[in-house]
């Protein structure tokens, strides 16, 4: 078995653009979100495509859970793969956790796996993450 090797980096997201599904008016409700980001660091990743479904149980609160498909590089090692992402947030910020969809590596990381996460403060430009993966 492989031995995990950890990672840093720091990503920013951009073209934000989220939707309501269903009422908009209350609570709790429903959004779709796509979003962009572009990873530096260990992971080197520009353009991603991101999607989220939003259940927000409050005004500022809730969870979601989406995909992102990351093209570019681990460590050097060219290819892409998926992440499953799961997250909380509220007025203050966003705590995730991810993980490597099993069989979406390509290229240099065919057999990739591996988890993560990051916690996002509201007003940040970037976001600090880690990622600890092994290649099969």
């Amino acid at each position: 078995m492989p031995t995990p090797v950890e990672t840093r980096g720091r990503f920013t997201f951009a073209d934000w653009e989220e939707n309501p599904v269903g009422p908009s008016a209350a609570t709790p409700r429903l959004a779709h979100a796509r979003v962009t980001n572009t990873f530096t660091g260990g992971v080197e990743a520009a353009g991603t495509s991101c999607d989220y479904t939003i259940a927000y149980t409050g005004e500022e609160s809730g969870s979601y859970s989406g995909m992102e498909l990351l093209s570019g590089s681990v460590d050097g090692r060219r290819g892409s793969f998926v992440l499953e992402e799961r997250g909380t947030f509220d007025a203050g910020g966003t705590v995730c956790r991810f993980e490597v969809v099993p069989g979406s590596g390509t290229g240099d990381l065919v057999g990739l796996t591996g988890s993560g996460g990051f916690t996002h403060r509201h007003g940040d430009t970037s976001v600090e993450y880690a990622f600890t993966y092994a290649l099969a």
